[in-house]
């Protein structure tokens, strides 16, 4: 097993009560004693957990009587980071429609950049599925798209619905292709801010036969963050005129097929 599948199944046993036992991960992963202390110190590494007695635990997780769905997500809330980087995002969602075949289904992950997607979609009569309460809005005038969504709790700094780990939220419905953005792209790959945002789109990684990431050209920065894939599971990737040519050569050594969106 990849390293980056014992973090994402790290991440994910956290679940809702944010913590797991060092006996469970024994149980749960394919990996020595040894491989997944080192899995852990990575992940603390990345400020994504912390270590303690026993196990290890979300640095921000829950205490408490606090119900998940009052658990804040780490980042710029959704009405901040609509206004970022406007036109390039309005560019690339209008690249990314053009993907879509018409009838089919795709998954639309909650994002600014793929909301962008949403007013090009009309006449197409695709089934969406999107954990976005943002995009559902945005597609409900369209008669012809057929729109589901996942069971959770609504994070309203982001208004989607996640639901806890290890928990079966997906509707039984096949969507071959991911329209999905991220917090930040480097060389070890796609980045969120918040682990709950990692192990929602994992899943959705892995339902998908297709991973099309959509990022305006300021998301490839040096940062920390938790990773959600490497770049060789992305297969197309979206971006404006203002990615660097060292970034763009990265994204294609990488296998990725990248479109500039002018």
């Amino acid at each position: 097993m990849h390293a980056t599948e014992r973090e994402t199944l790290i991440l994910e046993a956290l679940g809702p009560t944010g913590f797991v036992a060092y006996r469970d991960l024994e149980a749960l992963l394919d990996a020595s004693p040894a491989t997944i202390r080192r899995d852990l110190s990575r992940l603390e590494g990345k400020g994504a957990i912390l270590r303690v007695h026993g196990g290890a635990k979300l640095i921000h997780a829950p205490t408490g009587d606090v119900a998940p769905a009052r658990v804040q997500l780490l980042g710029t809330p959704f009405d901040e980071a609509i206004t970022r980087n406007l036109g390039p995002k309005q560019a690339i969602g209008r690249i990314a429609a053009t993907l879509c075949e018409p009838s089919e289904g795709v998954m639309i992950d909650g994002g600014t950049t793929t909301l962008q997607m949403c007013s090009h979609l009309a006449g197409l009569d695709l089934q969406v599925l999107t954990n976005s309460l943002h995009i559902v809005n945005a597609l409900l005038p369209q008669p012809g798209t057929r729109i589901l969504v996942p069971s959770g709790s609504v994070f309203r700094e982001q208004n989607i619905i996640l639901a806890p780990a290890g928990e079966e939220s997906m509707p039984r419905f096949h969507a071959p292709k991911l329209f999905m953005g991220a917090a930040a792209v480097g060389p070890q790959g796609v980045m969120q801010q918040d682990v709950i945002l990692v192990a929602a789109e994992r899943r959705l990684i892995d339902q998908a036969e297709q991973v099309i990431l959509l990022v305006d050209s300021s998301k490839f920065v040096s940062s920390s963050g938790a990773i959600v894939c490497g770049l060789d599971e992305v297969d197309i990737l979206i971006t404006d005129p203002g990615i660097a040519p060292d970034q763009a050569a990265m994204v294609r050594e990488a296998g990725v097929r990248l479109i500039i969106a002018k």
